[in-house]
């Protein structure tokens, strides 16, 4: 009986956390529906780069691929965090979101989707990032940071659920 409970993991896995069923993935250029023109380049760049380095799948086109990635960015914004005494911003906040859908060409099956505005059942994907111009930090900084962390959300949810 120790044996049984020692090798049950207690949930956990050993090795890979994406599914071996899929193994090439195509990514085209996001979808913009914002007036910040270019940053769908960017966006997709690092999903790009983020599943090369932090998965297993290789980047296919068409119907090279096993399965296709799209996502629409939906929303860009910049808020002021805070100001000086004279109304100057001193810091301010990137947000991205994006409606991002991972589906199956072969069957057809969406196997994962998130979107915005929120579903009861589902979580907007959003990068964000703080910047200060005062100290040299600029809004093309916190674009790369915040894309560099929607891709790294994007990529999470291509994992297989436990």
């Amino acid at each position: 009986m120790l044996l049984a409970v020692l090798l049950s993991g207690c949930g956990y896995r050993a090795g890979n956390v994406y599914g071996p069923e899929v193994r090439t993935v195509d990514v085209p250029i996001f979808q913009n529906d914002t007036f910040r023109r270019g940053i769908e380049y960017q966006v997709t760049e690092a999903v790009h780069r983020e599943i090369q380095t932090h998965t297993p799948f290789r980047l296919a086109k068409g119907r090279e691929a096993d399965t296709r990635l799209t996502g629409r960015i939906v929303e860009v914004r910049k808020n002021v965090l805070g100001e000086n005494k004279y109304d100057d911003p001193r810091e301010l906040q990137l947000s991205l979101m994006v409606r991002v859908t991972w589906e199956d060409l072969r069957s057809g099956q969406v196997l994962s989707s998130q979107e915005v505005p929120l579903q009861p059942q589902s979580l907007p994907t959003v990068g964000q990032a703080e910047f200060a111009p005062e100290i040299g930090q600029s809004l093309a900084t916190a674009t790369q940071e915040a894309t560099e962390r929607l891709a790294r959300q994007i990529v999470h949810m291509m994992e297989t659920p436990w």
